[in-house]
């Protein structure tokens, strides 16, 4: 437990120090895309369906869940703000003790519900290692977040990334587990798996098969049947069978970047992206030679791709230089005809136009 505390202290020590920086003193267009600032570290972003509204994590002490207007192109804090609300769902969430005290948000998935209403699941570290669930009421005038339980991870162990099933049943990704290390993942080295929690069940199960070189993103099909995990040690997204998980159904390609979390798009593609390899100024791809701290602190440049699922092929959406404004690119979300860019340690959340 003491390492993957220590762990986690030196994600956040980059972070933060990435956040100062790439910190501008302006919040002006620069390498193809434009910026909505005032948001730390936004690891991932999800749409609220049928609004203007995105839902940011925030992967810093403090940070806590920001609100994005996709139209004003503002951002606000959502979660936890001056007066959380909270309603503890003890039947479903029994193991829960209790709201979040302290909340550093990682990946974050949406599910929606009926009557203007959905299920937000969020990775979250701080006072706890526990996927955090939230009810979204989009029926105002903008969302509100109503905290409502949580599935607290096996000792020792952190999530990066979460997804969920009609059914509630949530699936949780592990990039390191205890004993395993950063540079075994870029080696080609199983370091991660998936880890399955069912209502009713006493507590998340490891999902046997899924071990992977870094587990990070994650997504389910849209009829349930299968599950998708990004591996960011082998650059690609594996496809599994949600009732027989121990054998692979299909694999992407090497992907050109590290591919960090991973949704559904409207039109049923999944859509990833990262930090690009081809970096010289930055020594090359992701290997053994690189720290946490230097990939994190190098300007790269992004690309996003959309993969359809079926087979696996992948087509790029989306891409741009190393900026020192923006890097660390984790994720790509399409509302309409704009995309937007997550980032792991940035004070601003990059927009554009989709080809």
């Amino acid at each position: 437990m003491a390492k993957l505390l220590a762990t986690l202290a030196f994600f956040a020590l980059c972070f933060n120090a990435g956040v100062g920086a790439h910190a501008q003193p302006s919040c002006e267009p620069s390498g193809g895309l434009n910026f909505i600032c005032g948001v730390t570290n936004a690891e991932d972003l999800v749409a609220v369906p049928g609004t203007r509204w995105i839902i940011a994590s925030g992967m810093a002490e403090g940070a806590g869940i920001s609100l994005i207007d996709s139209q004003a192109k503002t951002a606000s804090r959502l979660y936890p703000g001056p007066k959380p609300r909270a309603a503890l769902d003890g039947t479903v969430f029994e193991h829960c003790s209790g709201a979040p005290t302290k909340l550093i948000t990682h990946g974050l998935n949406l599910l929606p519900g009926e009557g203007g209403h959905s299920t937000l699941y969020a990775v979250g570290h701080g006072g706890r290692e526990a996927i955090e669930v939230f009810d979204v009421d989009a029926n105002g005038a903008r969302p509100e977040l109503t905290w409502i339980g949580c599935v607290p991870m096996p000792n020792g162990l952190a999530a990066n990334s979460v997804a969920s099933f009609e059914d509630g049943t949530i699936l949780a990704t592990v990039l390191l587990l205890p004993g395993k290390t950063f540079q075994e993942s870029v080696m080609g080295k199983p370091t991660g798996a998936v880890y399955e929690w069912s209502p009713g069940r006493d507590g998340f199960q490891l999902v046997k098969g899924t071990e992977l070189p870094s587990n990070n993103g994650i997504e389910v099909s849209d009829d349930g049947s299968e599950f998708f995990v990004v591996s960011s040690g082998l650059h690609t997204i594996v496809a599994f069978s949600h009732t027989n998980p121990a054998k692979q159904l299909r694999t992407t390609a090497h992907l050109p970047f590290t591919p960090d979390n991973v949704h559904r798009g409207a039109d049923g593609r999944l859509l990833t992206a990262g930090m690009k390899d081809d970096e010289p100024a930055c020594g090359g791809p992701p290997g053994p030679q690189h720290t946490l701290e230097k990939l994190g602190s190098c300007p790269r440049g992004f690309i996003a791709a959309a993969i359809d699922p079926r087979t696996m092929q992948h087509t790029i959406v989306a891409e741009g230089p190393a900026n020192p404004a923006f890097s660390n690119a984790t994720m790509i979300l399409e509302t309409g005809k704009e995309f937007y860019v997550g980032t792991f340690s940035g004070d601003r959340v990059g927009y554009g136009t989709l080809k």
